[in-house]
């Protein structure tokens, strides 16, 4: 298969997952394996794509962001919400602590050790289980909206976070069940998730891009400009998608899917050095 149409199958997946509670990283590794696309180049490709998705949350949340600079009223909504100017800053930066820290102390332990077909299936499999236990326990109790989060929620989630370092675990799956444990509705736990993933993916994704990119070639840099875009674009449609859906339904389907999908997972990949 060409290059060109690698970059556009990968960057659909991409822009479907990375959002999405049910691990990006599992279902790239799986369908880069089914095409043949695997190795250094894979894993920097992967990089760029993300950097599309991540581009993604930043436009459809654009207001939000622009609402984050201190000092310019005509950038705030007005409504007394706490992500706003300083007091958003900060919330986002508290949230993203937790998993900057373990992700900058046991990189080089996750990508030695983690990524193995048996540690990311159990991670699919026990994320499942969690996006179960938090619907069941958070259906009928009051929640609250996305303009009301506290420094104590904001850093709570960041600790669930900071799981999704295991891959498998999905950072989205992560975030909106710790959001939904600690209060949020459905629709608030998901846009925070949005939102916190924006410095923590930079961070991440510009790391590991300035460590590889030099042996690109300009042949690659094609292929990954179109992944770029198509992430980009998917993302796009696939964020404003969910949340719609959250509106109607609950988290349990993707729970489910999560259970399913593990031991899948462990069959398709198992002889596979990830």
């Amino acid at each position: 298969m060409g290059a060109i149409a690698i970059a556009v199958i990968l960057g659909i997946v991409e822009g479907l997952t990375e959002f999405i509670p049910v691990s990006s990283t599992g279902h790239l590794i799986v369908v880069g394996d089914l095409l043949g696309f695997t190795g250094p180049k894979a894993s920097t490709f992967e990089v760029a794509i993300q950097l599309g998705a991540i581009l993604s949350v930043v436009v459809l949340y654009r207001k939000r962001f622009l609402a984050l600079i201190p000092g310019v009223p005509s950038f705030h909504q007005g409504s007394g919400s706490t992500l706003e100017g300083w007091s958003g800053l900060w919330l986002l930066i508290v949230a993203t602590i937790p998993a900057g820290l373990v992700g900058y102390a046991a990189h080089g332990f996750i990508k030695a050790h983690l990524f193995r077909p048996i540690t990311v299936s159990w991670a699919l499999l026990i994320g499942g289980i969690g996006i179960l236990i938090a619907e069941k326990f958070t259906a009928r109790r009051a929640s609250h909206s996305i303009d009301t989060v506290t420094l104590t929620q904001a850093f709570g989630i960041g600790l669930f976070q900071a799981l999704s370092v295991w891959p498998g675990t999905s950072r989205a799956a992560a975030t909106i069940v710790g959001g939904l444990l600690l209060g949020l509705d459905r629709k608030g736990a998901a846009e925070f998730s949005f939102l916190m993933a924006v410095p923590i993916m930079v961070a991440a994704t510009g790391y590991d891009f300035l460590k590889l990119h030099a042996a690109l070639t300009p042949q690659d840099m094609v292929q990954f400009g179109v992944g770029f875009v198509v992430s980009f674009m998917v993302a796009l449609m696939a964020v404003a998608t969910f949340i719609r859906m959250l509106s109607r339904w609950s988290l349990a389907p993707f729970g489910w899917y999560r259970i399913v999908a593990a031991p899948a997972f462990y069959l398709l990949t198992r002889g596979l050095a990830l």
